[in-house]
């Protein structure tokens, strides 16, 4: 069951530049940033549990990102 909804991913194709974007890209794009996302939250808990803590911390995320390079690191 997908977590993120469409019409946030919608804008984000329109403000990249896209005139008209299929729902069938939309999904897509849903699919592989859910893919993208969960993958990376499950390596920042394996960080965090590492470091022998329970939470999570954006440096964890941080590290996570770069370690496979999939992102870059200017968010937030």
């Amino acid at each position: 069951m997908p977590e993120i909804p469409l019409a946030p991913l919608d804008r984000i194709m329109h403000r990249a530049g896209a005139e008209r974007v299929s729902e069938d890209a939309v999904e897509l794009l849903r699919d592989i940033v859910e893919s993208v996302a969960y993958e990376i939250a499950q390596k920042s808990v394996d960080a965090a549990k590492h470091a022998g803590r329970k939470t999570v911390t954006a440096d964890d995320v941080k590290l996570v990102v770069r370690l496979i390079k999939c992102l870059p690191l200017q968010v937030g």
